[in-house]
């Protein structure tokens, strides 16, 4: 009994299991040429936004494309201005940090000179804060900006004078009349 159970058993689920497998495989066959659709689009529309194979493309997919391009390209300067900024920041900071760090040493050390010197002087703080002034000197500067814009003056007077001199020579005929 057991056998003959056994042989139904075979011959009834057999063709059931091959028709699931051959479902599964027509499945799967679809599905990779899904994939496969999808992945030629998705080159067709790289090679177009490298400016490849435009040549098919109507005058609304080649507005659509320029209108993508602007948005990427926009996104592309944001990031760059976003990490630029950041980067700045973070240069500030350090310099902050560096600049602090160096007052602090150069204020220890004049105060432990002055202590091994023994004076009777030390540094007060309202002495350390002058280290915040206007680090530029401009001794004599308004006399080299006056001279400069008086020799810039003179340049422009001589150019103009040898133009003057210079269309004055060529004809003698009044612009609007010369042909």
């Amino acid at each position: 009994m057991n056998r003959t159970l056994e042989r139904y058993q075979r011959c009834c689920y057999t063709p059931q299991d091959s028709s699931a497998a051959e479902r599964e495989t027509q499945s799967w066959y679809q599905e990779v040429s899904k994939l496969k659709a999808k992945y030629e689009s998705l080159q067709r529309s790289q090679r177009h936004l490298l400016g490849e194979d435009l040549g098919p493309l109507s005058v609304k997919e080649l507005q659509s494309l320029e209108k993508q391009l602007e948005g990427a390209l926009s996104q592309a300067r944001q990031r760059k201005t976003q990490i630029m900024m950041e980067q700045m920041e973070e240069l500030r900071r350090k310099l902050e940090t560096e600049g602090q760090g160096s007052l602090r040493a150069i204020q220890a050390s004049w105060e432990s000179s002055a202590m091994v010197a023994n004076n009777n002087y030390s540094v007060h703080p309202s002495q350390s804060n002058s280290m915040d002034c206007e680090p530029t000197l401009q001794i004599g500067y308004h006399n080299y900006v006056q001279q400069h814009q008086q020799q810039q003056q003179q340049q422009q007077e001589e150019a103009n004078l040898a133009r003057n001199v210079g269309n004055s020579s060529e004809n003698n005929f009044i612009q609007g009349w010369a042909l």
